[in-house]
């Protein structure tokens, strides 16, 4: 029996989530049906097109303001110098990004909401404080994004725990990047970690994570699994759930992906510790990952951006505009819930 390194980051383990049926005997008539069959689905126009492309313009201006020389209209201009440090994945965990008032506006959205809501037969909900999504197409200035299939679940921990999201903002086709997922691959994960489970594994940051080896890959590819790349339209939200293998492919058109990460999930799955957790991050404007519970705050010594070897002086950890709350908003925060039950 192989006994595995202990990653850095080792968190407990959160509730198996009863919202949905597995068995594929009940019918939803919705998005819940593909979650079921296909581990991933695509909910059309949670947001308007023209509030996406909104938002897509906040975007630019936030990148714009960094006084880098980025110009949304020249294509020249897409460049390190001339931008905010972005990781080779297209994350930007950093600049006070998880607390910009449009990555709250896009959370906050009440078709974003309403999605979650119905998928967990609840409205007592909690978000993550997580990354925003920038990637450009063609950048010649960093290194080539190769397929890095994941998922960010714990091996040893097989059940339906988490169901990630992120809204998709500007037309993500064929040729656009985004989003790739080992379709159906939710519902051979427990076999194949039982199947793997002396292999020596990657190193991982957390243990809510695994990386796949090809040795894997191809036995997946053997029962009969393909990877797909999960197309949408500006305002829709895509939903996985975190059993399913998957990573992100860079753009190769002519559209910038624009993302914002929406997880989701039942307050009742957070500890009185975690929310006060929360509370801290959201008042020091700290970001964590995509776990709602808060259990996973962004190391920044890791996290923290670099430009020619140097910490970045205009990374402050602060949003440049601090986004203004509506009561439900609030209440994904986890603050009002405090002290109660909910």
């Amino acid at each position: 029996m192989t006994v595995h390194a202990t990653p850095p980051n080792v968190v407990r383990n959160t509730p198996n989530l009863d919202c949905i049926d597995f068995s594929g005997e009940t019918p939803y008539g919705d998005f819940r049906d593909d979650i079921v069959q296909n581990g991933y689905a695509v909910v059309k126009g949670v947001i308007t097109q023209e509030r996406a492309e909104d938002y897509v313009q906040q975007f630019h201006q936030w990148l714009e303001d960094f006084g880098l020389g980025y110009k949304r209209d020249d294509p020249s201009t897409i460049k390190e110098e001339c931008l905010p440090i972005i990781h080779q994945k297209g994350l930007i965990q950093a600049y006070g990004a998880p607390h910009e008032s449009f990555t709250w506006g896009v959370r906050s959205e009440p078709g974003v909401i309403d999605a979650f809501a119905k998928l967990f037969n609840t409205e007592d909900l909690i978000v993550s404080f997580d990354a925003v999504n920038v990637s450009f197409p063609n950048r010649r200035d960093l290194p080539e994004l190769k397929p890095w299939a994941h998922q960010d679940q714990d091996p040893e921990r097989p059940g339906f725990r988490c169901v990630q999201g992120l809204v998709n903002l500007n037309p993500c086709g064929d040729n656009d990047g985004g989003l790739v997922v080992l379709k159906g691959g939710h519902r051979i994960s427990q076999e194949y970690h039982d199947t793997f489970r002396d292999e020596e594994r990657e190193f991982r940051w957390t243990n809510e994570m695994y990386l796949f080896k090809e040795t894997g890959l191809e036995w997946l590819k053997e029962k009969g699994y393909e990877w797909v790349k999960v197309n949408a339209e500006p305002g829709d939200l895509i939903l996985w759930d975190s059993r399913v293998p998957h990573y992100n492919a860079a753009p190769k058109g002519d559209n910038v992906r624009f993302v914002v990460y929406t997880c989701y999930a039942p307050v009742s799955t957070a500890t009185q510790e975690e929310l006060l957790q929360k509370k801290a991050l959201f008042e020091n404007t700290k970001g964590h990952s995509h776990w709602p519970q808060g259990f996973q705050p962004f190391v920044e010594h890791f996290v923290a951006p670099k430009r020619n070897g140097e910490l970045d002086p205009l990374n402050t950890w602060k949003p440049r505009k601090a986004p203004v709350l509506g009561e439900r908003a609030y209440k994904l925060t986890g603050i009002p819930y405090i002290g109660t039950t909910a």
